[in-house]
Formats: C-alpha cells, structure tokens, sequence
C-alpha cells in the first residue's frame, strides 16, 4: 500500500510539472518500457548453484588473486539495507575482498553490525565518522582504508550479485594494461522488485559526456586513486560522476562486463526515484563535465536537458575558424526532391559552404532545365557528370575529386534538413581530433524514426542479411526510447551516410567508399574502417532532416538484386567477421531483431 501511495505521489506531481498532454505521453512511454518482460529474463540469467560453486573452486587455483577492496560510504541508509548490502558481499564466489566502511551514520547498529562480521572472520575495516560528515569527506574516508591494489565503489545499500567480484577478477587478470571495469545494473524497489535494467555499451567516450551511464559497478586499479585523487567537495551530489571522468581520462584500457552484477536501491528520497529531490546535484554533474573537457584541452558548451531527463546533458563543440565544407549530393531526375533538399541547405545558419551534384544518367528534362537555374543559389553550386552505372561508393569518391572543402557531407537528395545549425553541429563534433564521423538523426515523413544510428548484426532477411541495421525504426521522433538514446549524443560503429559529414583528410586515409559495395552497406564498410584507424563515429540528435525514403523501400526481389544483395552481404561478412556478431556499442543482451529490446534467444540463434 505504501508503494502505491508513492507511485500516485509521484503521478500527481509530474501531471502537475507537464499538463495532461505531456503526462499521457510519457505514461504511454512508462508502460511501452514495462514491455521488456525483466522478471522473468532476470531469473534465467542468475547462475545455477552449480556454476557458483564451480567458480568458489576455480578461484582458489588462480595464479593471480587480486585484493579487491570495497569502499562503502554509510550515512543516511537504515541498517537493515546495509545489512543486506553486508550479505551480499559475504555470498561472493570470489573471496579475496575487503570491505572498507566510513561511518557517518550516527547509527550504533552499523558498528555493531561490522563487529558481529569481524567476529565471523570478514575482511572488514571501518571507521567512524562525525554525524554531518559530507557526502564526499565520508566517501574518501573509506577510500583511505583500502588496501587493495583494486576499488570498488560500493553504495551503502545496494546489492551485489554473487558473481559479481569472480567476474571482476576474471577481468583484470585477462589483460594487464586494464585500468577501469563497470558493469550493467538494475534497480531494486522498495518493494523488493527488480526493475529497469542498464545494459551499457562498451565504453563510449560521447556518452559518458552526455550521462553518468558508467555509475555502477565500478572497479579501478588504485594507481588511479594515487594519480588522480579522490572525491572533490566542489562536485558535491555528482562526485561519483567527476570521479569517474577524472579516471577514465587517465586510464590506459576501460572494460565492461556485459552482465546485470549490480542493483542499485530505489526509494522515495533517492535522486533515481525523484531526481528534482537533489537538482543540485545535477549542476554539479554539469560542471564534471565543463571540468572535464577543460583538462582535455577541448572548447565545450554544456547544458542540462529538462523535464524527466534531469542528469543528462547536452555537450556542443563550438566550430574553430572558418574552413569550407563540401556537400556531396547524387542525383538521378527527382528534380522536387532535389529542389526541396537544396532549399533546406539554404535556410543552414553556416556560410561557407559548396554544393556539388553528381549527375548520374538522369532521362528527364526537367532535371537539365532545373540545374540551369542552380547558378543563382545561396551557396555556389556545381553540377558534375557521372557517366558509368549506378555505383553510390564511385559516385561520391568521384564527387570528393571534385571537391575544395576540408570537410565532406554525404547527402541524399531525399534529405530535407530541418535543424538550420546542422552543419556548426556536426563540423564541431568533427573538429575534435578523436572523430572522424558525425552522423544524425532522420524522420519519414509521418515523423517517425529512420535512423539514429546503425548496430553491427541487426536485422535479418533481404534489407539487412544480417550485417548491420538502423534503431528505433519506427519510434515516434517524440520519444526518446531505451534509456534516452535516440535523444543523446553518443557513439555508434556506425551511421547512415545519407547524411554523414567527415573529414576530407580521414576519407582519405582509409581510402573513401568501398566501389566493390554498390549499394548496400558501403557506409557501414567506411564507418568501420574510419573506427579501425582509430577514431570516433559519433551520432548527433541534434542534426535532424526529414528522409522521403519510403518505409516499404527496396523490394529488391529480381534476380540479380538478390544476387547483387547476397553478394555485399558475403562481402561484409568475410571483411568484418564477428565484429558484426558482437558490437562494441550494443550490449550483447539486446536483441538484434529490434533494438533495444531484451534477447531472448543466444545470439548465434539470431
């Protein structure tokens, strides 16, 4: 009864914030969440007995046992959670840990209880703490009692699961260059329910400056606490989130372990469950990420996003100097679409811009009659000819000949651009010398989602064969959908080039557009090879257009279209191998049938 009270507490006060259109939307987008059916998904995925305590003896043959000290602040947790949180720890296949209390409680119960478990043979340091200890003094308190050469950061009354520190050590011994690991999580109700899980990619730099999305459970060598310090008073509220950025920037390799070993304890007070309890602490986790870009010696405006999306944030990259960019755009008749394409460049708030048509056998003559009239356009425009057969990876690596800007757009001619900074957007992301790709955000007409951002492996059957495949296909563009990410910067192996911008130079360094890719998949083949000389593909929600590509497209059902299809399938199968089975950027428990939804099946089954 108590829950349900809580729940219409809450419903009361956001119909109140938002009005009743707003309120029924995102109702609407709370029970489409509560489609993922995580109960029962969690219950298969906990380790039978047997496997745990197979991993209690292998454990014990290890070469390598590192000490894994958990630093545990406790201040204003009942002692019931903490016991709780006490248990969980004790129930670990891997016992090579240490427990590292700072009490600021005020609560006799806690020493008692860490006197009851010190009797019981636990690794237990504690310390006590004044009573209005601050949140950051009492968290580095219990960073000083760690002895191990690795930390863990352990909220007070949060659960771990039994595997979770086998799976840790298993991690840090398989590579020594490891420097950070984290986790997927969950939350765990007042009510003892399991309820909306994080399943993470692997680290994304763009993402972590968009939310905290690391949080729990995260593991460090304790060099890192020697070179980078600990918790700062300054960030107050979002200490965790400074201290993580600080540590990521001085890593040498950040792991993540793809499994749900953390539940992180919802209630009433708590920021997750009532985020405008401590909007403090959201400022303060803007300025982490002001602090942040300044140490990286990069020019960065950051904002919080409103509404239920308080903790996270909006990052905007202010372009550097004035250089050109050239917009590439294939033709072939479609002279409307055409018109209409240009004439949403025009309305872009960038001035130094080219546009460059490439001509490709067009029949009709109103195309020829439309592109004598492009000589008094905002922006200079040229018309060049391609003469061969339609090859989309030719035709722009023909185009970019063509070209004087140090930056490149691919753009359909079915795209109409409705964000007038799009190109400030994406040229500030591509300035940054760790991007070589910026990609955006696309509608159908009706205003649902056609692309934001590609994963390896989506998809099946003839539009996708299985190498890679758009998400949120379909979401009204309203929503934000799993965890905000149609709605965040963030990074993707791969985006649509039907509007892509990059670097001339990296176009060049990895050879433009594959020509033995036609048609299909030639933009995920050089945002890969763009990824594999080593930098960044970012997508930006912030660059929007309207794509007029039919949802019922490609029917691409004659013989030598299959063939043609079957072949660029092959192809990217045999360059890219498993990468395409095991995106970096996707978590593996997702489905690659619809994203963002839980897998129900092993993945080789997909």
């Amino acid at each position: 009864m108590k829950g349900l009270l809580g729940k219409i507490k809450k419903a009361w006060r956001l119909l109140g914030e938002y009005g009743v259109k707003e309120f029924g939307c995102r109702l609407k987008e709370h029970f489409r969440k509560k489609e993922i059916p995580y109960e029962k998904w969690r219950r298969n995925h906990i380790p039978a007995s047997e496997e745990l305590e197979r991993q209690r003896r292998e454990q014990l043959a290890w070469k390598e046992r590192p000490l894994i000290s958990l630093a545990v602040s406790v201040r204003h947790m009942p002692e019931v959670f903490v016991r709780k949180m006490v248990e969980s720890v004790q129930k670990q296949t891997y016992t090579n840990w240490q427990m590292c209390i700072a009490d600021g409680s005020g609560d006799e119960g806690i020493q008692k209880l860490v006197e009851e478990c010190q009797r019981c043979g636990c690794n237990i340091r504690y310390c006590k703490t004044e009573k209005n200890t601050s949140m950051v003094e009492n968290a580095n308190a219990a960073l000083h009692l760690a002895e191990g050469a690795w930390i863990g950061l352990l909220d007070a009354g949060d659960l771990l699961e039994e595997h979770a520190l086998y799976e840790t050590a298993k991690m840090i011994c398989r590579n020594s260059l490891t420097d950070i690991i984290y986790t997927d999580e969950d939350r765990l109700s007042s009510g003892g329910t399991y309820t909306d899980p994080g399943f993470k990619p692997d680290f994304s730099p763009d993402l972590l400056r968009s939310n905290n999305y690391i949080m729990h459970f995260f593991v460090f060598r304790k060099a890192l606490l020697e070179n980078t310090g600990g918790f700062l008073t300054e960030y107050e509220g979002a200490q965790d989130y400074d201290f993580i950025l600080r540590c990521t920037e001085n890593a040498r390799k950040i792991c993540h372990i793809p499994q749900i070993l953390y539940h992180w304890r919802t209630h009433e007070a708590s920021t997750s469950e009532n985020p405008k309890s401590k909007l403090y602490a959201f400022e303060a986790g803007r300025r982490a990420i002001e602090a942040h870009l300044r140490r990286q010696g990069v020019e960065g405006i950051v904002s919080m996003r409103q509404g239920e999306e308080l903790g996270f944030y909006d990052v905007r990259y202010p372009v550097q100097g004035q250089p050109l960019v050239s917009i590439l755009i294939p033709n072939k008749d479609q002279s409307e679409l055409l018109d209409a394409c240009i004439q949403s460049i025009e309305r872009s708030t960038y001035p130094y811009v080219e546009i460059i048509i490439i001509e490709n056998n067009s029949v009709d003559s109103k195309t020829f009659e439309y592109y004598e009239t492009l000589e008094k356009r905002r922006y200079p425009v040229s018309v060049i000819t391609w003469s061969g057969n339609f090859n989309y990876s030719a035709i722009n690596n023909f185009g970019v000949s063509h070209a004087r800007g140090d930056y490149l757009v691919l753009l359909n001619n079915d795209i109409e651009i409705i964000s007038p900074d799009w190109l400030e957007q994406m040229l500030g992301n591509c300035q940054r010398p760790e991007v070589g790709i910026a990609g955006a955000r696309l509608y159908y007409p009706d205003d649902t989602i056609q692309h934001a951002g590609i994963v390896l492996g989506m998809g099946e059957g003839i539009m996708s064969g299985g190498v890679a495949g758009s998400v949120f296909v379909g979401m009204h563009r309203s929503r934000d959908g799993y965890l905000h990410k149609a709605a965040l910067q963030l990074n993707y192996s791969a985006v649509t080039a039907a509007c892509l911008m990059v670097q001339r130079s990296i176009y060049e360094e990895v050879g433009g557009l594959e020509e033995e890719l036609a048609v299909a998949f030639n933009d995920v083949d050089f945002c890969l090879k763009v990824r594999k000389a080593g930098y960044l593909v970012v997508y930006d929600p912030h660059v929007e257009a309207y794509h007029y590509e039919s949802k019922s497209r490609g029917a691409e059902d004659t013989p030598e279209k299959i063939r043609r299809f079957q072949g660029e399938v092959d192809y990217m199968k045999e360059k890219w191998g498993t990468l395409l089975s095991d995106d970096p950027y996707y978590n593996r428990n997702l489905s690659l049938r619809s994203g963002y939804k839980l897998r129900t099946r092993n993945r080789h089954k997909q």
